[in-house]
């Protein structure tokens, strides 16, 4: 494991966990941590300046949302990125992603236009501010229609998922043999809803879906 000084929280805020969690989440999904590396905790209680109790606790979380597997006498590895499982994640973004466009689409009025505006604008400007805030700003966009379309319960199972889809949306990401780039596709999904077309807004979340799906499968082939 490289050693990553830019992990340590020199100033441990009251809200800990928190912090230890969101760094240790977005370490993995960034691929600071690879899949299948163990996790020593002695390490990363130096490398994060916090307690083994506070380690532990963020690795128990981990796992629960499937970024850590228990390996055994190894202990916690970083979740390796499993083909079928990839392809079950599609499975559910592509059923609940494009229902959620579809409706947001029909009950748009301004404030949601508004909101969807900028979510978008955060987005396409958080390339330039790194990874983090690139997901962090995919995760908004998506929240927005979800929640715009009522779908409160779809959005939970999205979130549970969040992790693993964040991981496989940096694996796509890095290709350079897309034909059309993730957030061209997102806007064209947010053109369609703020045009008010239901049927053209889950088509464009079908198109980003299944270009994102087939690159996914190529590479984890690969491995």
């Amino acid at each position: 494991m490289d050693d990553a000084p830019d992990l340590r929280i020199h100033a441990p805020p009251q809200r800990l966990r928190e912090m230890v969690l969101d760094r240790m989440r977005a370490a993995i999904i960034a691929g600071r941590f690879k899949s299948g590396e163990r996790l020593v905790e002695r390490a990363l209680c130096d490398q994060l300046g916090v307690s083994r109790s506070v380690v532990r606790e963020v690795i128990r979380i981990l796992e629960a949302e499937g970024l850590v597997e228990s390996a055994g006498h190894k202990g916690p590895v970083v979740a390796r990125l499993d083909l079928n499982q990839a392809r079950q994640i599609y499975d559910i973004r592509l059923l609940l992603e494009s229902g959620a466009a579809a409706g947001c689409a029909r009950v748009a009025d301004a404030a949601m236009r508004a909101d969807l505006r900028a979510a978008l604008s955060a987005l396409q400007a958080a390339p330039q501010a790194g990874e983090t805030a690139l997901f962090d700003a995919t995760t908004r966009f998506y929240e927005v229609i979800f929640r715009a379309a009522g779908h409160h319960i779809a959005w939970e199972i999205v979130q549970r998922l969040n992790g693993r889809i964040s991981r496989l949306r940096a694996l796509t990401l890095a290709t350079t043999d897309r034909h059309v780039s993730g957030p061209a596709r997102m806007a064209r999904i947010a053109e369609a809803i703020l045009a008010g077309d239901a049927d053209a807004a889950a088509a464009a979340v079908r198109d980003h879906l299944t270009e994102a799906r087939a690159i996914a499968e190529r590479l984890l082939s690969g491995e």
